[in-house]
């Protein structure tokens, strides 16, 4: 980005942030990130609560279950469930991250 950013600039992801705390404190704590590099976007990650955590999240959003992606990361031994969706006038990435019950093979080991 080539335009220096300000704090003002980053006003939707926190103002989704704050309507969040109100809305939804009762919640599983997830890690907050914001950032100048996506300034129009607040990032939840559920790792203690992890996929559990997420899908508690993701019901008291109204996210639709076909809006969510599941990968495993590479070590085979985590799950990874992410969505994006717009909330209150910002992007807002949700993430969960958990074991996986059986690990997948990686590089095609059997």
């Amino acid at each position: 980005m080539s335009e220096l950013l300000t704090l003002d600039s980053l006003s939707a992801p926190l103002r989704v942030l704050r309507l969040l705390a109100a809305d939804f404190g009762h919640l599983p704590a997830p890690t907050m990130n914001v950032s100048p590099i996506y300034p129009n976007r607040l990032e939840l990650a559920l790792h203690r609560d992890g996929l559990h955590g997420f899908e508690v999240w993701r019901e008291a959003l109204g996210i639709a279950p076909n809006a969510v992606d599941f990968s495993v990361q590479c070590d085979g031994r985590t799950g990874v469930l992410r969505t994006l969706t717009a909330h209150a006038g910002a992007e807002l990435e949700l993430v969960g991250y958990g074991d996986v019950c059986t690990p997948v093979p990686i590089g095609g080991a059997a």
